[in-house]
């Protein structure tokens, strides 16, 4: 625990991504076929739902359905629990995606590195 912080701060700091600022690398870049993940749920329907912002993100979905079922089995919350299910396994889909994503990009600066290193050294 704590290993990217050494990485961010200390040991490579050139070489790991920022979260926060864009990817630098293309998304395309070595996926023949890479679909865009869309949003299912439309903002209309969260802004019904009441959601908070911090929670609309590509499992909203889930979580309408999960809000929905807690509404009608009101008194029984324990009848939710398919819904329930989905939308945290959805949350850790989300999360493991962007943790390959965060990689991946670390690795292709690494690789960007190491390419010019090599051609400084020619």
């Amino acid at each position: 625990m704590g290993a990217h912080l050494v990485r961010r701060y200390i040991t490579e700091t050139d070489t790991e991504p920022d979260p926060v600022k864009k990817n630098e690398f293309d998304p395309e870049f070595g996926f023949p076929e890479r679909k865009e993940r869309e949003m299912v749920a439309s903002q209309m329907q969260m802004n019904l739902a009441q959601l908070p912002l911090e929670q609309r993100d590509y499992c909203a979905q889930y979580l309408l359905k999960l809000m929905k079922c807690k509404r009608d089995n009101w008194p029984n919350f324990l009848a939710c629990k398919h819904e329930r299910h989905d939308w945290d396994y959805c949350e850790h889909q989300d999360y493991v995606m962007r943790m390959k994503e965060y990689e991946r990009e670390r690795r292709l600066q690494l690789r960007k590195k190491r390419i010019e290193a090599q051609a400084e050294a020619a």
